[in-house]
């Protein structure tokens, strides 16, 4: 059976602390990323769409290092957006962090609210694989 192990990175124990989740959770040489929304390690809003968008990619990147993976790794992609219009403007942020070939798999999903409040525009969840 292959055992179960929480990825915390440094600035982000208060989400598994306070909020009580783990960023990343590994099993075997998969990670499942839990959803990365655009704040700072302040837990601040980052303002401005681009900026979070951008934030957001960043939060990925680091919790996918503390697990000893890449954005390379990644696998399959979930974004959530609470207006689906910003899709342009998302794949050109996306383009930037995820070029690697072959591309992972994504979906993206309308939602209401992200972040349990108002103002966030995107939620990145995310599953790779390490190789053997």
């Amino acid at each position: 059976m292959n055992e179960r192990k929480a990825i915390i990175p440094a600035g982000m124990d208060a989400v598994y602390e306070k909020i009580r989740y783990a960023p990343a959770v590994k099993v075997g040489n998969t990670i499942y990323v839990s959803g990365q929304i655009g704040r700072d390690m302040t837990m601040q809003l980052v303002e401005g769409r681009e900026a979070q968008m951008v934030q957001a990619f960043e939060n990925l990147k680091l919790v996918l290092t503390a697990a000893n993976a890449s954005l390379s790794d990644v696998v399959d992609l979930t974004t959530f957006h609470t207006d689906m219009r910003d899709l342009p403007l998302f794949m050109q942020v996306r383009d930037r962090y995820l070029n690697t070939h072959p591309l992972p798999a994504w979906t993206a999903v309308g939602a209401h609210m992200l972040g349990g409040a108002a103002g966030y525009v995107i939620e990145i969840k995310a599953v790779a694989v390490l190789s053997d």
